[in-house]
């Protein structure tokens, strides 16, 4: 599937093709941390069919509780996390962060990883009141 996507302020662009097959939920507590919230979703993309098309990332690498050294990468005017890699590695493909791609509403995830640190609200989300848009003064 070819995609396309950017960071937050659009200085960082890119485009690559996935498998959305390889879409997933990560429960890391790394991922918990690095995104802000209780989990992140990501899609691979090998880095044959990963193209940079505008700005320049900047890299922060983290031993992750698997033990493996991973490259966070990010736009450095707005923050948005734009993929992981591994720097030892350059052949095992791009962990592309799924809320920067446009067509993120057709990657649904198929599978979920480290759930032993998922959060346990997280199976209650459907029972909490919602409002399609932010409420109003």
């Amino acid at each position: 599937m070819k995609i396309e996507g950017c960071c937050h302020c659009g200085l960082v662009t890119y485009e690559a093709e996935v498998d959305p097959e390889s879409a997933t939920i990560c429960h890391c507590t790394d991922c918990q941390t690095l995104s802000g919230t209780a989990f992140r979703t990501s899609v691979v993309a090998q880095p044959r069919n990963f193209r940079l098309l505008s700005g320049e990332l900047k890299t922060y690498v983290k031993v992750g509780d698997s033990g493996r050294r991973r490259e966070q990468t990010f736009c450095p005017t707005c923050g948005a996390p734009i993929y992981s890699a591994s720097p030892d590695d350059r052949t095992s493909g791009y962990n592309l962060r799924i809320g920067t791609i446009r067509q993120r509403d057709q990657l649904a995830p198929r599978a979920q990883i480290w759930r032993r640190s998922a959060q346990p609200w997280i199976a209650g989300l459907d029972k909490i009141p919602g409002a399609e848009t932010e409420p109003g003064p």
